[in-house]
């Protein structure tokens, strides 16, 4: 009797489940539903009792998955495959057409189509998959790295479980996650019934549900998302709008909206029919994307540090209200910069409560004439970023007058200076001017910097407050006596109310496990955690791996500096007049003494037969792909170079090369070799 029993609950599993994930597509990706979802719900808590009684019959990708309950303490952080890049914005038809210009001009005025999709206002993901499997899925983050999210992600039912006809065994998609409209309502709707706090906008609402760590709580939200990328990994090099389709074979949610277009005109007609009929679709949109539709000329066009060159993002115009000037405030930066700041009477854009925006620099204000008490209108620039782009003068008190720029920085009142060229004005006590002094504390322990998770802005004010810590090498000399207990009440400006942070005992240990762990950042992330002016990110690492070691990058003269590819003059100035200061100088010896890396760990090499030249790849390879290629240059000591220059040593050819790098290689007398030439370089 028990083993017929677990027969026919083994069947019952198989066909429960088969039924269940037919509905879900017809339901999420073909808009059909075929059941209702009372009973949808019925069959799947049946389902979800079968499995809890005969747990080894269950499937590993069964629906009910989609409920969650899994619990994530802390998110992993996970190395992007590929850098997740933004996209530069434009506003205008003109912008528009200085963009077609370009994308000309670098396809060597080949034929190139775009394809226009729909810019949804939510949140980027990545989803990897292997063998068809829901295998990870990764946010955003800093764009090159982010949060594991991936048990969050298994609860939204349009995101499959299992990919659908042929696909390759590793694959990685893109996409954008929300939060519908109707869904929204009905969710604010549901906690204003039950007295809780309404939510302000559909996407903060999905950022922050992603970031749940209760997985059966993100599962009660309603996330949806389409897919608007595919990074195929093999090798095969379809056009972008050809991905879309082949996405759509493999039942991932890819939107129907997407145009394959002609011309840029044919572009703007689809912005301007969308940037009407918007309102009536189901979730949000603030734009339209613009990408060059053949992956090979995508490929020959590149990256700017921050933007692919072959897309663009044009942003529809944005909700403006007006509001009154209550006061103007001052903030100082951890460059001493100090920002003027409008306070405003509360007022609602784009679903969330307004109450001050940056009014930049002196220049600003002259220029705007804002004066307290004026009436102003209020913009979200990007729609993110509250800005006033003009004010009401008709409505202006008689007695008003000018705003007089502060003469005294408002935290330590030194006088302030402004630099020659500079429309800022700056406090000169970078060493005693406390936003000056924690907000380079809180630099250095950055994401991107020295990753230290387990601080933040609150705990490092506590630290500077407590007298504890005056400079970033402080953070290295703590010891756990010296934390337990700590407790400071931090106001919140956004509440208007206060928050306790306290140091107990686990806090404390993550704390200084943080500490410990960021000795093995390398040098690049060492030497942009310092915050030395002008020096970001790439910046950095462009310096660390020129000079490989912190002694050599001191003892540079502004000649060497100069000489360092893409490295101006302004940058250059300003690095030596950092390590003209001896108490950096001396932080740097302490830093030394704590085993921070100051010098690049050089790379094993297979070999050293390509020592110090310079390839260019491009075009598609037969015995290799692109990346395999690169890998290989750099195993045997050679550089990667985007671009054609007078310093490129060969172009490493491939079919299908456009030919404007082709022509410029000619001109510059770039020898051009192809893979075969390559591989008896190497072999040889």
């Amino acid at each position: 009797m028990c083993k017929f029993a677990n027969v026919s609950a083994e069947a019952k599993i198989k066909a429960l489940t088969s039924e269940l994930k037919e509905h879900n597509y017809n339901y999420y990706v073909l808009s059909q539903p075929t059941i209702s979802d009372r009973d949808f719900d019925r069959k799947l808590k049946e389902l979800e009792l079968l499995e809890q009684a005969f747990p080894k019959y269950a499937d590993p990708n069964s629906p009910t998955k989609r409920v969650g309950g899994e619990i994530t303490k802390n998110f992993n952080t996970v190395e992007h495959s590929t850098r997740m890049l933004s996209l530069g914005n434009t506003y205008n038809k003109d912008e528009l057409l200085e963009f077609d210009n370009r994308v000309a001009k670098l396809t060597g005025g080949n034929n190139y189509q775009y394809t226009a999709e729909l810019k949804f206002d939510g949140l980027a993901i990545a989803i990897r998959y292997k063998n068809g499997v829901l295998h990870q899925a990764i946010t955003r983050g800093d764009g090159t790295k982010g949060d594991d999210v991936t048990a969050n992600v298994k609860t939204i039912r349009s995101i499959p479980h299992q990919l659908s006809g042929e696909y390759p065994n590793d694959l990685e998609v893109r996409g954008e996650l929300f939060i519908h409209k109707a869904a929204f309502i009905k969710m604010n709707e549901e906690r204003a019934r039950l007295g809780e706090s309404i939510y302000a906008n559909p996407r903060n609402t999905a950022s922050g549900t992603l970031k749940l760590q209760d997985s059966s709580e993100v599962a009660k939200r309603p996330l949806d998302g389409f897919m608007y990328q595919m990074l195929e990994h093999g090798g095969t090099n379809l056009d972008h709008y050809q991905s879309l389709e082949v996405m759509k074979t493999y039942d991932l949610p890819v939107n129907q909206s997407t145009k394959l277009c002609d011309s840029i005109n044919d572009v703007w007609e689809f912005i301007t029919y969308w940037d009407q009929e918007r309102h009536n679709l189901s979730f949000e949109i603030d734009g339209v994307v613009i990408k060059v539709n053949s992956r090979l000329q995508q490929e020959e066009m590149g990256f700017t540090s921050k933007f692919p060159r072959w897309a663009k993002s044009y942003k529809f115009e944005t909700e403006r209200q007006s509001t009154k000037v209550i006061d103007i405030a001052y903030q100082v930066g951890r460059t001493g910069a100090v920002t003027p700041v409008a306070n405003l009477e509360p007022v609602q854009l784009l679903g969330t409560t307004v109450k001050r925006a940056s009014i930049h620099n002196a220049d600003f204000i002259s220029e705007m004439d804002i004066r307290v008490g004026d009436t102003v209108f209020v913009e979200k620039g990007g729609e993110i970023i509250p800005k006033i782009v003009d004010v009401d003068k008709s409505k202006r008190d008689s007695k008003s007058t000018p705003t007089q720029f502060i003469k005294q920085c408002p935290e330590c009142l030194s006088e302030l200076e402004r630099p020659k060229g500079e429309a800022v004005f700056r406090c000169p006590n970078s060493t005693g001017c406390p936003p000056q002094i924690k907000g380079r504390i809180e630099h250095f322990i950055g994401r991107k910097a020295m990753d230290v998770s387990s601080l933040g802005e609150g705990k490092i004010d506590v630290l500077y407050r407590s007298g504890l810590v005056r400079r970033p090498v402080d953070l290295y000399d703590l010891g756990y006596d010296d934390l337990l207990g700590l407790s400071k009440s931090i106001a919140n400006e956004e509440s208007e109310e206060e928050r306790v942070v306290s140091f107990k005992e686990k806090t404390v240990q993550n704390i200084l496990d943080g500490i410990q762990a960021s000795k093995v950042q390398p040098f690049e992330r060492v030497l942009f955690a310092l915050g030395i002016r002008f020096v970001g990110e790439t910046v950095a690492k462009k310096l660390a791996y020129h000079f490989k070691n912190m002694d050599a990058l001191i003892n540079a003269s502004l000649e060497d500096l100069n000489a360092t590819p893409e490295i101006g003059d302004v940058i250059a100035q300003s690095v030596i007049s950092y390590f003209s200061i001896d108490e950096n100088k001396l932080e740097i010896e302490q830093m030394k003494s704590h085993a921070l890396n100051f010098c690049v760990k050089e790379k094993e090499l297979s070999s050293n037969k390509l020592e110090n030249l310079r390839f260019v790849v491009s075009g598609i390879f037969s015995l290799f792909s692109r990346t395999e290629l690169k890998k290989i240059i750099e195993e045997n000591g050679g550089k990667n170079v985007s671009s054609i220059s007078k310093s490129t040593d060969f172009l490493l050819v491939g079919d299908n090369m456009g030919p404007a790098k082709k022509e410029k290689a000619e001109k510059l007398g770039v020898k051009m070799i192809d893979e075969n030439e390559f591989s008896s370089m190497i072999a040889e």
